[in-house]
């Protein structure tokens, strides 16, 4: 999927998130979802990624997967230079500051995520790299 096609794919998604209070079909169906905006670090430009994402208490753990591609995707490096975020759940809006999980704390979140959703195991096959998992903690 080109950068131009999977933009579009974004905003529909992003779209019937905010009509249907956080819910989507498709592929999402049923799955929690969060809208994360994030600041570009290069552009200064306010972005908005939907995910998949795993409560955890109060926080929300994303996982920069990319479907499994060689490299990670654009927010994970913008969240890493830019950590104050906001993420939408439902109908809610929060402040959140993103951290990398690492050690045993990324490990057993990576391990609950593939549990939940086993789509994320085939995403790990299909890369070399060990994909990063973030944590966003509310503000």
């Amino acid at each position: 999927m080109s950068d131009a096609d999977m933009n579009d794919w974004n905003q529909q998604i992003i779209a019937e998130f905010r009509a249907n209070e956080g819910r989507v079909g498709g592929p999402f169906e049923g799955a929690p979802m969060v809208l994360e905006s994030h600041t570009g670090a290069r552009s200064g430009t306010v972005r908005t990624t939907p995910l998949m994402y795993l409560p955890d208490g109060e926080d929300i753990v994303i996982f920069a997967s990319k479907a499994g591609a060689p490299d990670n995707p654009d927010w994970f490096h913008n969240l890493v230079a830019n950590p104050e975020a906001t993420a939408e759940v439902g109908s809610d809006t929060l402040q959140v500051r993103a951290r990398v999980a690492e050690g045993p704390e990324r490990d057993d979140l990576w391990t609950r995520q593939k549990a939940a959703y086993p789509q994320f195991q085939g995403y790990e096959d299909a890369t070399d790299r060990i994909i990063p998992v973030v944590v966003l903690e509310r503000t």
